[in-house]
């Protein structure tokens, strides 16, 4: 049994699925999605580029900034293949390997998004907290160091999730319930004991996703704590309006995910087609929202990117 599963494993495939309900849509479906990506992608590319060739904007917060834009591009470009290969050739079939390749870097890269934010809470309660040693305690030395900590957590505690996968005996038909590879949709196909994957699963997500909302919970309290500390009121409101940028990010990519959780959980006999929407949501909206929050809100960023397209003119 054990080499008929190994031998089957050289060859298996993986089915994914469009949008329960809607296959017959999948064409016009596909304008809005392709319109997402192109945002998600280019929107936050805009971001890094302007970070780099902008020396204003070589700040600790909009060099974080840039960390966040590298992860949602990230995120996007993992998905994008196999979702628009469904939508555009209904290219459903996708090689086992290349299914646990693309659950690595979805997850790797969401991962490394809830670090950045943690790091980005962090930013915000040195500005506030102590104003004046504010780039002396984030240099640039230490941002690389705090990025290259993030990319080493998130690859460290992702990859045993495809290794441990990859052990495993297949036997049925291999059907997943969304259109990209996801661990929690790859542990239902295996016929062995899948307790070590749920088990493993689970830790990941509370030392990652929970212990960062926790943390950046504790740093907004402290922000608060510091910023009723402040005389004057004018004061306050300009020390919250600093944050309003990174909150909204925070609920952006943590109220989905908190959405999906819930869905699981409490709305196990929902349609197939709500499941995948709030799964959607959740991979889709925060790299589109948050270029698009950063330029409206925060100026150099805005004025960055104006700079990018004047210089090309001239």
């Amino acid at each position: 049994m054990g080499a008929e599963s190994n031998e089957s494993l050289d060859v298996l495939s993986v089915f994914l699925t469009g949008i329960p309900g809607l296959e017959s849509q999948h064409g016009w479906l596909s304008i809005p999605f392709s319109t997402m990506y192109v945002v998600a992608i280019v929107g936050n590319s805009l971001i890094m580029i302007a970070v780099q060739e902008d020396p204003v904007l070589h700040e600790p917060m909009y060099l974080f900034l840039s960390m966040l834009a590298v992860t949602e591009v990230g995120v996007s470009v993992s998905t994008l293949p196999t979702v628009m290969g469904i939508l555009w050739f209904d290219a459903r079939q996708i090689d086992f390997d290349g299914c646990l390749a693309q659950m690595f870097f979805i997850h790797t890269f969401s991962c490394m998004e809830s670090g950045v934010l943690l790091a980005m809470s962090y930013d915000r309660f040195v500005a506030i907290y102590n104003p004046l040693r504010y780039t002396a305690i984030l240099t640039l030395p230490r941002i690389i160091c705090m990025g290259l900590g993030i990319t080493l957590k998130s690859v460290t505690l992702m990859a045993p999730l495809p290794i441990l996968l990859k052990q495993l005996p297949y036997c049925h038909t291999n059907v997943l319930s969304h259109s990209y590879c996801l661990h929690s949709d790859l542990i239902q196909l295996p016929c062995a004991d899948t307790k070590l994957n749920s088990i493993l699963g689970l830790a990941i997500v509370l030392a990652t996703f929970g212990l960062d909302s926790l943390l950046i919970v504790v740093s907004y309290v402290l922000i608060l704590y510091t910023v009723l500390g402040i005389a004057s009121e004018e004061g306050r409101w300009k020390a919250l309006n600093t944050c309003v940028s990174h909150m909204c990010a925070v609920l952006v990519y943590y109220v989905p995910m908190i959405g999906v959780s819930v869905m699981h959980r409490a709305a196990k006999h929902a349609s197939p087609l709500v499941h995948t929407l709030m799964s959607s949501i959740y991979l889709f909206v925060p790299p589109v929202l948050n270029p698009i929050i950063y330029s409206v809100k925060t100026k150099p960023i805005r004025q960055g990117i104006f700079t990018l397209f004047s210089c090309k003119r001239k």
